[in-house]
């Protein structure tokens, strides 16, 4: 069995997107291989298209996403369109496809318009000489504070799922990676702990904090105490797992 959703805009395209999901594994070229997904872009009809194929879940979660949660793929689809109608940026969403037995999930994939993008947020993170960097982390600042407001909490906003394009003196950002998202109202305290993941220095969480305290009508200190609050906790807890990580394997050893 196969649910395949596309886009009214693409419907003439069906035939060429099924072929490419029906040839995935030999043909498009990578975009990224992961141990869990993989990327792959493909041409079609001029334009450049990515195909995200999900790894096939597990006999449990493969029964959950048939009969009592939505696939990633298609959570990934409706997210971004959810998105774009809140005029929040995120590659155009063409298709989700699911491939079913009668007791699960298997293959899911969901394609999207290619973005050619200039850098992603970790280049601000590992460039502190970044060009503009103040100036764009001040407009990054205005791009989150409109998620908020928009009522989107996006699970994993973390440094490599923002994509970020220069358009002269501007930048715009183009949220990937969709399917965790939830959209609810948000206090001070649960929108900082949204940009934890964000790795951010304390200049960052200065900058970020000041243009966000703007837009709030906050007190600096306000905004920027529960951010560092948030950001330091996160990083105690990867580093913690990263160094009892490292200790089991040297005993293991």
């Amino acid at each position: 069995m196969q649910t395949v959703h596309i886009h009214p805009k693409y419907q003439d395209q069906k035939a060429a997107i099924l072929a490419f999901i029906h040839d995935f594994d030999t043909k498009g070229e990578y975009v990224t291989k992961g141990e869990r997904n993989v990327i792959k872009s493909f041409d079609v009809n001029g334009e450049k298209i990515n195909i995200k194929s999900f790894r096939v879940p597990k006999a449990f979660n493969s029964f959950v996403y048939k009969f009592l949660r939505p696939s990633k793929a298609k959570r990934s689809f409706e997210y971004a369109e959810k998105l774009l109608l809140n005029a929040i940026k995120t590659p155009f969403p063409i298709a989700y496809i699911e491939n079913y037995t009668t007791f699960g999930l298997k293959e899911s994939y969901y394609v999207s318009l290619h973005i050619d993008y200039d850098f992603d947020f970790r280049a601000l993170i590992h460039d502190p000489l970044f060009e503009n960097r103040r100036f764009i982390l001040e407009q990054f600042a205005e791009f989150c504070f409109q998620l908020h407001e928009n009522r989107v909490n996006f699970l994993d906003h973390s440094p490599g799922n923002t994509l970020i394009v220069k358009r002269d003196q501007h930048y715009d950002f183009y949220l990937i990676d969709l399917n965790r998202m939830k959209f609810e109202s948000m206090n001070l305290d649960k929108r900082m702990e949204n940009l934890k993941r964000l790795w951010l220095s304390k200049l960052m969480i200065h900058i970020i904090s000041k243009r966000y305290a703007e837009l709030a009508n906050k007190e600096l200190h306000e905004v920027q105490d529960v951010l560092l609050k948030h950001s330091q906790a996160f990083k105690r807890k990867i580093n913690r797992k990263k160094y009892l990580k490292k200790k089991y394997l040297k005993k293991k050893k």
